[in-house]
Protein backbone atom coordinates (compact mmCIF):
# COMPACT_ATOMS: atom_id res chain seq x y z
CA UNK A 1 0.00 0.00 0.00
CA UNK A 2 2.70 2.17 0.45
CA UNK A 3 3.59 2.41 -3.62
CA UNK A 4 3.44 5.89 -5.07
CA UNK A 5 1.42 6.99 -8.08
CA UNK A 6 4.76 6.49 -9.83
CA UNK A 7 5.25 2.94 -8.88
CA UNK A 8 1.36 2.17 -9.48
CA UNK A 9 1.77 3.12 -12.97
CA UNK A 10 4.55 1.78 -13.91
CA UNK A 11 3.16 -1.29 -12.84
CA UNK A 12 0.16 -1.04 -14.94
CA UNK A 13 2.13 -0.36 -17.84
CA UNK A 14 0.41 3.09 -18.74
CA UNK A 15 3.10 4.99 -18.35
CA UNK A 16 5.55 2.72 -20.13
CA UNK A 17 3.34 2.98 -23.26
CA UNK A 18 3.15 6.53 -23.10
CA UNK A 19 7.09 6.66 -22.74
CA UNK A 20 7.00 4.37 -26.03
CA UNK A 21 5.11 7.00 -27.70
CA UNK A 22 7.41 9.78 -27.18
CA UNK A 23 10.47 7.79 -28.05
CA UNK A 24 8.79 7.07 -31.41
CA UNK A 25 7.88 10.57 -32.34
CA UNK A 26 11.24 11.47 -31.36
CA UNK A 27 13.04 8.66 -33.69
CA UNK A 28 10.79 9.97 -36.90
CA UNK A 29 12.43 11.31 -39.64
CA UNK A 30 11.76 14.73 -40.78
CA UNK A 31 9.82 15.15 -43.74
CA UNK A 32 12.13 16.25 -47.07
CA UNK A 33 10.73 20.08 -46.64
CA UNK A 34 12.44 20.59 -43.94
CA UNK A 35 9.67 21.78 -41.88
CA UNK A 36 8.92 19.67 -38.57
CA UNK A 37 6.83 16.46 -38.50
CA UNK A 38 2.98 17.66 -37.26
CA UNK A 39 2.09 15.60 -33.86
CA UNK A 40 -0.37 12.68 -34.76
CA UNK A 41 0.65 11.91 -37.65
CA UNK A 42 -1.95 13.60 -40.02
CA UNK A 43 -1.44 14.61 -43.17
CA UNK A 44 -1.94 18.53 -43.39
CA UNK A 45 -5.07 19.66 -44.29
CA UNK A 46 -4.01 21.20 -48.00
CA UNK A 47 -2.95 18.09 -49.54
CA UNK A 48 -5.50 16.33 -51.82
CA UNK A 49 -5.20 12.95 -50.16
CA UNK A 50 -6.63 14.55 -47.35
CA UNK A 51 -9.81 16.18 -48.89
CA UNK A 52 -13.06 14.17 -49.04
CA UNK A 53 -14.23 14.15 -52.85
CA UNK A 54 -17.13 16.72 -53.08
CA UNK A 55 -20.69 16.25 -54.30
CA UNK A 56 -21.83 17.61 -57.14
CA UNK A 57 -24.36 19.55 -55.37
CA UNK A 58 -20.98 20.79 -52.80
CA UNK A 59 -19.61 21.48 -56.59
CA UNK A 60 -22.46 23.39 -57.90
CA UNK A 61 -23.01 25.52 -54.98
CA UNK A 62 -18.88 26.53 -55.54
CA UNK A 63 -19.37 27.91 -58.59
CA UNK A 64 -22.75 29.75 -58.25
CA UNK A 65 -21.06 31.47 -54.94
CA UNK A 66 -18.43 32.39 -57.45
CA UNK A 67 -20.58 33.78 -59.49
CA UNK A 68 -22.39 35.73 -57.48
CA UNK A 69 -19.00 37.49 -56.11
CA UNK A 70 -18.09 38.09 -59.67
CA UNK A 71 -21.45 39.53 -60.01
CA UNK A 72 -21.06 41.71 -57.34
CA UNK A 73 -17.15 43.08 -57.96
CA UNK A 74 -18.47 44.17 -61.10
CA UNK A 75 -21.51 46.05 -60.12
CA UNK A 76 -19.55 47.57 -57.29
CA UNK A 77 -16.66 48.82 -60.25
CA UNK A 78 -19.45 49.95 -62.18
CA UNK A 79 -20.84 52.05 -59.36
CA UNK A 80 -17.79 53.17 -58.60
CA UNK A 81 -16.53 54.16 -62.18
CA UNK A 82 -20.42 55.71 -61.90
CA UNK A 83 -19.73 57.98 -58.77
CA UNK A 84 -15.97 58.95 -60.29
CA UNK A 85 -17.44 60.09 -63.33
CA UNK A 86 -20.46 62.40 -61.83
CA UNK A 87 -17.74 64.04 -59.38
CA UNK A 88 -15.54 64.56 -62.21
CA UNK A 89 -18.57 66.16 -64.31
CA UNK A 90 -19.41 68.49 -60.82
CA UNK A 91 -15.32 69.50 -60.34
CA UNK A 92 -15.76 70.79 -64.13
CA UNK A 93 -19.08 72.57 -63.70
CA UNK A 94 -17.60 74.06 -60.64
CA UNK A 95 -14.35 75.18 -62.71
CA UNK A 96 -16.65 76.65 -65.64
CA UNK A 97 -18.45 78.71 -62.75
CA UNK A 98 -15.27 79.55 -60.68
CA UNK A 99 -14.19 81.30 -65.02
CA UNK A 100 -17.09 83.05 -65.14
CA UNK A 101 -17.07 84.65 -61.98
CA UNK A 102 -13.63 85.64 -61.57
CA UNK A 103 -13.56 89.22 -61.79
CA UNK A 104 -17.40 89.64 -62.11
CA UNK A 105 -18.53 89.59 -58.28
CA UNK A 106 -20.74 92.67 -57.05
CA UNK A 107 -20.02 91.67 -53.26
CA UNK A 108 -19.17 94.98 -51.00
CA UNK A 109 -16.98 94.52 -47.90
CA UNK A 110 -19.05 97.59 -46.15
CA UNK A 111 -22.37 96.86 -47.41
CA UNK A 112 -25.01 96.85 -44.59
CA UNK A 113 -28.28 95.76 -45.54
CA UNK A 114 -28.42 92.07 -44.63
CA UNK A 115 -30.91 90.09 -47.83
CA UNK A 116 -32.41 86.84 -46.01
CA UNK A 117 -33.07 84.52 -48.81
CA UNK A 118 -34.16 80.52 -48.66
CA UNK A 119 -31.47 78.01 -49.73
CA UNK A 120 -30.87 74.61 -49.67
CA UNK A 121 -33.89 74.16 -47.03
CA UNK A 122 -32.58 76.58 -44.93
CA UNK A 123 -32.37 80.53 -44.45
CA UNK A 124 -29.48 82.06 -45.65
CA UNK A 125 -27.74 86.00 -45.97
CA UNK A 126 -25.75 87.90 -48.20
CA UNK A 127 -25.20 91.54 -47.17
CA UNK A 128 -25.85 94.12 -49.85
CA UNK A 129 -25.88 98.09 -49.39
CA UNK A 130 -29.78 100.51 -50.07
CA UNK A 131 -29.12 99.95 -54.46
CA UNK A 132 -28.19 96.70 -54.87
CA UNK A 133 -31.15 95.81 -52.24
CA UNK A 134 -33.32 97.51 -54.92
CA UNK A 135 -32.06 95.99 -57.75
CA UNK A 136 -32.02 92.25 -56.39
CA UNK A 137 -35.63 92.75 -55.12
CA UNK A 138 -36.45 94.02 -58.47
CA UNK A 139 -34.30 90.48 -60.72
CA UNK A 140 -31.77 92.79 -62.17
CA UNK A 141 -29.31 90.93 -59.46
CA UNK A 142 -28.67 87.31 -58.68
CA UNK A 143 -26.91 85.52 -56.25
CA UNK A 144 -24.88 82.10 -56.84
CA UNK A 145 -23.18 80.03 -54.36
CA UNK A 146 -19.75 79.24 -54.88
CA UNK A 147 -16.78 77.62 -52.17
CA UNK A 148 -19.21 78.18 -49.74
CA UNK A 149 -19.51 81.70 -49.93
CA UNK A 150 -22.43 83.82 -51.70
CA UNK A 151 -21.78 86.15 -54.39
CA UNK A 152 -23.71 88.82 -55.92
CA UNK A 153 -23.71 89.05 -60.00
CA UNK A 154 -25.97 90.47 -62.77
CA UNK A 155 -28.80 88.84 -63.82
CA UNK A 156 -26.54 87.62 -67.24
CA UNK A 157 -23.95 86.38 -65.17
CA UNK A 158 -26.73 84.43 -62.87
CA UNK A 159 -28.77 83.05 -66.08
CA UNK A 160 -25.61 81.81 -67.31
CA UNK A 161 -24.26 80.22 -63.71
CA UNK A 162 -27.97 78.74 -63.91
CA UNK A 163 -27.45 77.28 -67.53
CA UNK A 164 -23.91 75.57 -66.26
CA UNK A 165 -25.53 74.20 -62.63
CA UNK A 166 -28.96 75.18 -61.32
CA UNK A 167 -27.93 74.13 -57.77
CA UNK A 168 -25.56 77.20 -57.85
CA UNK A 169 -28.06 79.37 -58.41
CA UNK A 170 -28.84 80.26 -55.02
CA UNK A 171 -31.35 83.96 -55.52
CA UNK A 172 -33.02 85.42 -58.80
CA UNK A 173 -35.94 86.87 -58.30
CA UNK A 174 -38.17 86.91 -61.29
CA UNK A 175 -39.49 90.17 -62.00
CA UNK A 176 -42.67 89.00 -63.93
CA UNK A 177 -43.73 87.71 -60.69
CA UNK A 178 -43.90 91.19 -58.88
CA UNK A 179 -40.40 90.47 -56.81
CA UNK A 180 -41.88 92.66 -53.43
CA UNK A 181 -45.01 92.64 -52.12
CA UNK A 182 -47.16 95.09 -50.53
CA UNK A 183 -45.49 95.68 -47.69
CA UNK A 184 -41.87 96.13 -48.63
CA UNK A 185 -40.62 92.38 -47.55
CA UNK A 186 -39.95 90.44 -51.07
CA UNK A 187 -42.12 87.31 -52.07
CA UNK A 188 -39.67 84.13 -51.40
CA UNK A 189 -39.53 85.61 -48.19
CA UNK A 190 -43.19 85.49 -47.25
CA UNK A 191 -43.93 82.50 -45.09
Amino acid sequence: MADSLRDQLLKSGIVKQVQQDRVREQKRPAPPSGKPARKGGKPHASSPASRPARSQEEIDLAKAYAIRAQTEARERKQVEQEAAEQARLRRERKLKIQRLLDGKTLNKAEADHPRNFEYGGKIRRVHVDGAQLAALNAGELGVVQQAGRYLLVSRDIAEQVRAIDAHQLALLVDPAAGGVGDDGVPDDLMW
